[in-house]
């Protein structure tokens, strides 16, 4: 009982956090001229200093983990060919040498006249903790949150969608939250109530990746 109301209480805390979530970043990477743009949470994912480094796709692929560089190769290739969404789940190094899993996921990037010129979406920094657990919680905890269960519900999709841990999917939830400027929880029941209408399973792993890229 205890620990389900440490979990509730860090719900609500979070809730209203202003802090952007570090495990989550966007970027954005067009076709022609083969330019992308990291977040400040994706440059620093990779081991970089916010601002220090310009990413290129030879950048890209030089962080992509040996076994992985190859498949993420022909990924960027048939994306650039086709224009499809993106999704990939791989490995990749820092500049401390240290591997994380990575999540990405993309949708089509349009310009004005609706032509796709690109990708843009969000990478999930998936590593576990070194300690085994999640990070340890050391703000004051808030009031128990109203409206939990449509959160919970929202998590417990991106949990068996992309295979990450209940605090993983909610910095998710909190980034897409100050991405739209709309509430946790409202943002959470829009969530939900699009994959319920899909009538999908959660192997769809394209509608999960639309309904979050198109929220709010």
């Amino acid at each position: 009982m205890i620990e389900l109301q440490r979990a509730d209480a860090l719900t609500a805390a979070r809730e209203e956090a202003t802090v952007v979530p570090e495990r989550v970043g966007a970027f954005r990477f067009y076709f022609d001229d083969e330019r992308w743009e990291w977040s400040e949470q994706v440059q620093r994912m990779h081991g970089y200093q916010p601002g220090t480094v310009t990413p290129t796709t030879e950048l890209v692929l030089a962080h992509k983990h040996p076994e992985d560089r190859d498949q993420i190769a022909q990924t960027i290739d048939t994306i650039r060919r086709t224009g499809q969404p993106l999704s990939s789940r791989h490995r990749i190094i820092d500049t401390s040498g240290k591997v994380r899993s990575v999540i990405v996921v993309g949708e089509q990037l349009h310009d004005e006249r609706g032509r796709v010129v690109g990708t843009q979406g969000f990478y999930i920094d998936a590593t576990p903790d070194e300690r085994g657990h999640q990070d340890q919680i050391t703000a004051r905890l808030a009031a128990i949150a109203a409206h939990r269960a449509v959160i919970e519900q929202a998590k417990g999709v991106l949990m068996a969608a992309y295979g990450i841990t209940a605090d993983r999917a909610f910095e998710i939830l909190v980034w897409r939250s100050q991405e739209t400027n709309v509430k946790v929880r409202e943002l959470a029941s829009e969530f939900v109530a699009a994959i319920s209408a899909s009538h999908l399973s959660l192997e769809s792993r394209g509608h999960v990746d639309h309904a979050l890229l198109t929220l709010g």
